[in-house]
Protein backbone atom coordinates (compact mmCIF):
# COMPACT_ATOMS: atom_id res chain seq x y z
CA UNK A 1 0.00 0.00 0.00
CA UNK A 2 1.20 3.74 -0.52
CA UNK A 3 2.93 5.86 2.33
CA UNK A 4 -0.14 7.26 3.77
CA UNK A 5 1.49 10.41 4.88
CA UNK A 6 2.94 11.12 1.14
CA UNK A 7 0.08 10.15 -0.10
CA UNK A 8 -2.03 12.64 2.60
CA UNK A 9 0.60 15.46 2.80
CA UNK A 10 -1.32 19.06 2.41
CA UNK A 11 -0.14 20.52 -1.46
CA UNK A 12 -1.96 23.71 -0.78
CA UNK A 13 -3.22 25.82 2.50
CA UNK A 14 -6.41 24.96 2.76
CA UNK A 15 -5.23 21.21 3.46
CA UNK A 16 -2.70 22.11 6.57
CA UNK A 17 -3.97 21.54 9.76
CA UNK A 18 -3.75 22.45 12.78
CA UNK A 19 -0.98 25.71 12.04
CA UNK A 20 -3.45 28.06 11.08
CA UNK A 21 -1.18 31.32 12.58
CA UNK A 22 1.40 30.16 10.10
CA UNK A 23 -0.61 29.51 7.17
CA UNK A 24 -1.81 33.10 7.52
CA UNK A 25 0.77 34.90 7.92
CA UNK A 26 2.39 33.21 5.08
CA UNK A 27 -0.21 33.16 2.99
CA UNK A 28 -0.99 37.17 3.44
CA UNK A 29 2.64 37.96 2.92
CA UNK A 30 2.82 36.09 -0.33
CA UNK A 31 -0.44 37.55 -1.83
CA UNK A 32 0.87 41.36 -1.09
CA UNK A 33 4.42 40.45 -2.68
CA UNK A 34 6.16 40.82 0.31
CA UNK A 35 8.98 38.23 0.19
CA UNK A 36 11.70 37.44 3.34
CA UNK A 37 14.57 36.13 1.54
CA UNK A 38 14.85 33.40 4.55
CA UNK A 39 12.86 31.50 6.75
CA UNK A 40 13.29 29.85 9.63
CA UNK A 41 10.15 26.85 10.65
CA UNK A 42 10.78 25.15 13.80
CA UNK A 43 8.89 22.62 15.34
CA UNK A 44 8.70 19.19 16.84
CA UNK A 45 8.40 16.01 14.34
CA UNK A 46 5.36 15.69 11.79
CA UNK A 47 4.16 19.23 12.47
CA UNK A 48 4.28 20.14 8.93
CA UNK A 49 7.27 22.31 8.50
CA UNK A 50 8.64 20.87 4.58
CA UNK A 51 4.91 20.38 3.74
CA UNK A 52 4.75 24.59 4.60
CA UNK A 53 7.87 25.36 2.93
CA UNK A 54 6.90 23.08 -0.35
CA UNK A 55 3.89 25.12 -0.42
CA UNK A 56 5.20 28.47 -0.26
CA UNK A 57 7.45 27.44 -2.53
CA UNK A 58 4.30 26.61 -4.80
CA UNK A 59 2.53 29.87 -3.75
CA UNK A 60 5.50 31.72 -5.22
CA UNK A 61 5.09 30.03 -9.03
CA UNK A 62 8.08 27.90 -8.51
CA UNK A 63 8.86 25.30 -10.92
CA UNK A 64 9.96 21.72 -9.39
CA UNK A 65 13.25 22.44 -11.60
CA UNK A 66 14.13 25.12 -9.18
CA UNK A 67 13.38 24.23 -5.54
CA UNK A 68 16.05 22.11 -3.86
CA UNK A 69 15.49 19.91 -0.96
CA UNK A 70 19.16 19.35 1.20
CA UNK A 71 19.17 16.72 4.43
CA UNK A 72 21.11 19.28 6.82
CA UNK A 73 21.56 15.88 8.37
CA UNK A 74 23.60 14.50 5.58
CA UNK A 75 24.99 17.48 4.06
CA UNK A 76 26.33 19.11 7.00
CA UNK A 77 30.05 20.45 6.15
CA UNK A 78 31.42 23.59 5.07
CA UNK A 79 32.40 22.15 1.46
CA UNK A 80 28.22 20.92 1.47
CA UNK A 81 27.58 24.96 1.67
CA UNK A 82 30.60 26.42 0.02
CA UNK A 83 29.15 23.87 -3.14
CA UNK A 84 25.77 25.47 -1.93
CA UNK A 85 26.98 29.04 -2.13
CA UNK A 86 28.18 28.22 -5.67
CA UNK A 87 24.71 27.41 -6.63
CA UNK A 88 22.43 29.85 -5.43
CA UNK A 89 24.48 32.35 -8.14
CA UNK A 90 23.14 30.71 -10.99
CA UNK A 91 20.10 31.91 -11.85
CA UNK A 92 16.65 29.76 -11.93
CA UNK A 93 15.61 27.56 -14.93
CA UNK A 94 12.44 28.96 -15.44
CA UNK A 95 10.54 30.98 -12.12
CA UNK A 96 11.40 34.08 -10.83
CA UNK A 97 13.19 32.55 -7.61
CA UNK A 98 15.31 29.39 -6.57
CA UNK A 99 13.53 27.88 -3.51
CA UNK A 100 16.43 26.05 -1.12
CA UNK A 101 14.73 24.06 1.89
CA UNK A 102 17.35 23.13 4.48
CA UNK A 103 16.01 20.02 6.34
CA UNK A 104 17.22 19.66 9.89
CA UNK A 105 19.33 22.54 9.65
CA UNK A 106 20.61 22.12 13.66
CA UNK A 107 23.16 19.31 12.13
CA UNK A 108 24.86 21.98 10.33
CA UNK A 109 28.86 22.13 11.83
CA UNK A 110 30.25 25.54 12.85
CA UNK A 111 32.07 26.41 9.69
CA UNK A 112 28.98 25.26 7.76
CA UNK A 113 27.19 27.63 10.07
CA UNK A 114 29.60 30.88 9.22
CA UNK A 115 29.83 30.19 5.45
CA UNK A 116 25.53 29.81 5.45
CA UNK A 117 25.91 32.86 7.29
CA UNK A 118 27.88 35.40 4.79
CA UNK A 119 24.96 34.10 2.10
CA UNK A 120 22.11 34.89 4.04
CA UNK A 121 23.57 38.62 4.50
CA UNK A 122 23.89 38.95 1.15
CA UNK A 123 21.77 36.70 -0.88
CA UNK A 124 20.87 37.20 -4.91
CA UNK A 125 17.32 38.52 -5.23
CA UNK A 126 16.41 35.28 -6.96
CA UNK A 127 16.88 32.92 -3.82
CA UNK A 128 14.80 32.36 -1.11
CA UNK A 129 15.89 30.03 1.63
CA UNK A 130 13.66 27.91 4.13
CA UNK A 131 15.47 26.86 7.25
CA UNK A 132 13.76 24.32 8.97
CA UNK A 133 14.86 22.25 12.79
CA UNK A 134 13.23 20.52 15.23
CA UNK A 135 15.92 22.08 17.58
CA UNK A 136 15.69 25.85 17.43
CA UNK A 137 18.16 25.91 20.44
CA UNK A 138 21.12 24.83 18.48
CA UNK A 139 20.53 27.62 15.48
CA UNK A 140 23.12 29.97 15.89
CA UNK A 141 21.46 33.77 17.09
CA UNK A 142 23.03 35.30 14.22
CA UNK A 143 21.05 33.16 11.83
CA UNK A 144 17.70 33.11 13.35
CA UNK A 145 18.18 37.45 13.11
CA UNK A 146 18.19 37.02 9.29
CA UNK A 147 15.40 35.08 8.91
CA UNK A 148 11.74 34.92 9.59
CA UNK A 149 11.09 32.27 12.21
CA UNK A 150 7.88 30.71 12.52
CA UNK A 151 7.06 28.10 15.39
CA UNK A 152 5.01 24.94 14.72
CA UNK A 153 3.26 23.89 17.14
CA UNK A 154 2.02 20.42 18.09
CA UNK A 155 -1.39 19.67 17.27
CA UNK A 156 -4.10 18.76 19.92
CA UNK A 157 -4.95 15.35 19.92
CA UNK A 158 -8.59 15.55 19.02
CA UNK A 159 -6.96 16.90 15.77
CA UNK A 160 -4.67 14.66 15.05
CA UNK A 161 -7.48 11.95 16.00
CA UNK A 162 -10.20 13.41 13.47
CA UNK A 163 -7.21 13.04 10.80
CA UNK A 164 -6.64 9.67 11.62
CA UNK A 165 -10.42 8.79 11.37
CA UNK A 166 -10.69 10.66 8.23
CA UNK A 167 -7.68 9.21 6.51
CA UNK A 168 -8.70 5.35 7.68
CA UNK A 169 -12.39 6.02 5.69
CA UNK A 170 -10.82 7.20 2.49
CA UNK A 171 -8.75 4.08 2.67
CA UNK A 172 -11.82 1.80 3.50
CA UNK A 173 -11.86 1.54 6.96
CA UNK A 174 -13.44 2.10 9.70
CA UNK A 175 -11.98 2.59 13.25
CA UNK A 176 -13.52 2.57 16.63
CA UNK A 177 -13.26 5.69 18.77
CA UNK A 178 -10.64 3.93 21.48
CA UNK A 179 -8.75 2.64 18.16
CA UNK A 180 -8.66 6.17 16.68
CA UNK A 181 -7.64 7.53 20.03
CA UNK A 182 -4.88 5.27 20.72
CA UNK A 183 -3.11 5.59 17.47
CA UNK A 184 -3.25 9.28 18.01
CA UNK A 185 -1.80 9.21 21.45
CA UNK A 186 1.09 6.73 20.19
CA UNK A 187 2.26 9.73 17.40
CA UNK A 188 2.90 12.14 20.39
CA UNK A 189 1.84 15.10 18.19
CA UNK A 190 3.09 14.00 15.09
CA UNK A 191 1.01 13.75 11.76
CA UNK A 192 3.78 11.54 10.15
CA UNK A 193 4.20 9.16 12.86
CA UNK A 194 0.13 8.91 13.55
CA UNK A 195 -0.34 8.00 10.02
CA UNK A 196 2.62 5.31 10.02
CA UNK A 197 1.21 4.16 12.86
CA UNK A 198 -2.38 3.74 10.78
CA UNK A 199 -0.59 2.40 7.98
CA UNK A 200 1.20 -0.38 10.15
CA UNK A 201 -2.33 -0.93 11.41
CA UNK A 202 -4.32 -0.96 8.45
CA UNK A 203 -1.45 -3.23 7.06
CA UNK A 204 -1.96 -5.54 9.73
CA UNK A 205 -5.49 -6.25 9.65
CA UNK A 206 -7.76 -8.76 8.56
CA UNK A 207 -10.86 -7.22 9.08
CA UNK A 208 -12.25 -3.27 7.47
CA UNK A 209 -13.61 -2.41 11.29
CA UNK A 210 -10.69 -1.56 13.42
CA UNK A 211 -10.53 -2.05 17.07
CA UNK A 212 -8.75 -0.85 19.96
CA UNK A 213 -7.89 -4.14 20.64
CA UNK A 214 -6.41 -5.07 17.38
CA UNK A 215 -4.13 -1.51 17.35
CA UNK A 216 -3.60 -2.60 20.93
CA UNK A 217 -1.75 -6.19 19.30
CA UNK A 218 -0.46 -4.48 16.21
CA UNK A 219 1.56 -1.83 17.85
CA UNK A 220 2.19 -3.24 21.29
CA UNK A 221 0.64 -1.24 23.23
CA UNK A 222 -0.47 -0.93 26.87
CA UNK A 223 -3.82 -3.37 26.87
CA UNK A 224 -7.04 -1.56 28.26
CA UNK A 225 -7.46 -4.33 30.69
CA UNK A 226 -4.27 -3.53 32.37
CA UNK A 227 -4.51 0.00 32.41
CA UNK A 228 -8.31 -0.51 33.84
CA UNK A 229 -6.61 -2.96 36.61
CA UNK A 230 -3.85 -0.40 37.53
CA UNK A 231 -6.34 1.83 38.09
CA UNK A 232 -8.64 -0.55 39.89
CA UNK A 233 -6.04 -0.73 42.26
CA UNK A 234 -4.89 2.65 42.76
CA UNK A 235 -8.21 3.77 44.23
CA UNK A 236 -8.75 0.57 46.01
CA UNK A 237 -5.03 1.13 47.25
CA UNK A 238 -3.97 -2.61 46.63
CA UNK A 239 -0.59 -2.01 46.27
CA UNK A 240 0.13 -5.60 45.47
CA UNK A 241 -2.17 -5.94 41.90
CA UNK A 242 -0.85 -2.20 41.32
CA UNK A 243 2.15 -3.27 41.20
CA UNK A 244 1.68 -5.89 39.73
CA UNK A 245 0.70 -4.16 36.87
CA UNK A 246 3.42 -2.36 36.72
CA UNK A 247 5.62 -5.65 36.37
CA UNK A 248 3.53 -7.26 33.63
CA UNK A 249 3.72 -3.88 31.38
CA UNK A 250 7.63 -4.02 32.40
CA UNK A 251 7.98 -7.44 30.97
CA UNK A 252 5.85 -7.29 27.95
CA UNK A 253 8.17 -4.67 27.01
CA UNK A 254 5.89 -1.33 27.45
CA UNK A 255 6.88 1.70 27.13
CA UNK A 256 6.57 2.87 30.56
CA UNK A 257 5.80 6.33 29.55
CA UNK A 258 3.23 5.32 27.19
CA UNK A 259 1.73 3.32 29.94
CA UNK A 260 1.98 6.19 32.43
CA UNK A 261 0.01 8.19 29.63
CA UNK A 262 -2.71 6.29 28.88
CA UNK A 263 -3.13 5.62 33.15
CA UNK A 264 -3.31 9.27 33.33
CA UNK A 265 -5.89 10.34 30.96
CA UNK A 266 -8.39 7.72 31.97
CA UNK A 267 -8.09 8.76 35.88
CA UNK A 268 -8.97 12.10 34.61
CA UNK A 269 -11.47 10.98 32.72
CA UNK A 270 -12.62 9.19 35.75
CA UNK A 271 -12.25 12.32 37.99
CA UNK A 272 -14.10 14.54 34.96
CA UNK A 273 -17.33 12.58 35.22
CA UNK A 274 -17.29 12.37 39.23
CA UNK A 275 -17.50 16.21 39.02
CA UNK A 276 -18.79 17.05 35.61
CA UNK A 277 -21.94 15.59 34.75
CA UNK A 278 -21.90 17.20 31.21
CA UNK A 279 -18.68 15.82 29.96
CA UNK A 280 -19.72 12.64 29.39
CA UNK A 281 -20.77 13.06 25.64
CA UNK A 282 -17.24 14.03 25.19
CA UNK A 283 -15.60 11.56 27.53
CA UNK A 284 -17.83 8.68 25.42
CA UNK A 285 -16.92 10.16 22.49
CA UNK A 286 -13.31 9.15 22.75
CA UNK A 287 -13.05 5.65 24.50
CA UNK A 288 -14.23 2.04 23.27
CA UNK A 289 -17.63 0.86 24.85
CA UNK A 290 -15.71 -1.19 27.69
CA UNK A 291 -13.29 1.57 28.87
CA UNK A 292 -17.04 3.81 29.23
CA UNK A 293 -18.28 1.00 31.01
CA UNK A 294 -15.00 1.10 33.09
CA UNK A 295 -14.83 4.84 33.38
CA UNK A 296 -18.59 4.84 34.45
CA UNK A 297 -18.50 2.66 36.88
CA UNK A 298 -14.97 3.86 38.42
CA UNK A 299 -16.79 7.44 38.74
CA UNK A 300 -19.83 6.20 40.54
CA UNK A 301 -17.66 4.55 43.54
CA UNK A 302 -15.89 7.98 43.97
CA UNK A 303 -12.59 6.18 45.19
CA UNK A 304 -10.56 8.45 42.99
CA UNK A 305 -9.11 12.00 44.38
CA UNK A 306 -7.08 14.39 42.97
CA UNK A 307 -4.53 14.23 45.11
CA UNK A 308 -4.01 10.76 43.05
CA UNK A 309 -4.25 12.05 40.03
CA UNK A 310 -1.24 14.18 41.22
CA UNK A 311 0.87 12.06 42.60
CA UNK A 312 0.83 10.00 39.25
CA UNK A 313 1.59 13.11 37.18
CA UNK A 314 4.30 13.86 39.14
CA UNK A 315 5.88 9.86 38.05
CA UNK A 316 4.89 10.15 34.39
CA UNK A 317 6.74 13.17 34.41
CA UNK A 318 9.70 11.25 36.44
CA UNK A 319 9.93 8.43 34.07
CA UNK A 320 11.39 10.84 31.71
CA UNK A 321 14.20 11.19 33.70
CA UNK A 322 14.75 7.85 35.42
CA UNK A 323 17.38 5.25 35.07
CA UNK A 324 15.05 2.60 35.48
CA UNK A 325 11.88 3.70 33.69
CA UNK A 326 8.86 1.71 35.88
CA UNK A 327 10.60 3.03 39.48
CA UNK A 328 8.50 6.44 39.40
CA UNK A 329 5.35 4.10 38.89
CA UNK A 330 6.50 2.08 41.99
CA UNK A 331 6.82 5.03 43.77
CA UNK A 332 3.69 6.40 43.40
CA UNK A 333 1.90 3.11 44.00
CA UNK A 334 4.11 3.46 47.20
CA UNK A 335 2.41 6.51 48.02
CA UNK A 336 -1.02 6.39 47.32
CA UNK A 337 -1.49 2.99 48.80
CA UNK A 338 0.53 3.84 51.87
CA UNK A 339 -1.24 7.26 52.97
Amino acid sequence: MPVLYRTYRPSKWAEVIGQDHIVSALRDSTEAKHISHAYLFSGSRGTGKTSVARILANSLETNDEDIYEIDAASNRGIDDIRELREHVSVSPFSSAYKVYIIDEVHMLSKDAWNALLKTLEEPPKHVIFILATTELDKVPDTIISRCQTFSFRKPPREVVRKQVISIAKKEGFELDSGAADLIALLGDGSFRDALGMLEKVISSSSDKKITREEVENITGAPRAGLVNNFIAALTEKNSDEALKCVGDAEKSGISMITFATLILEKMRFILLLQHSASSKDSIKERVSPDDWEFIEMQSVKKLLTPAMLVCMLDATDAVLRARIEQLPLEMAVVEVCGK
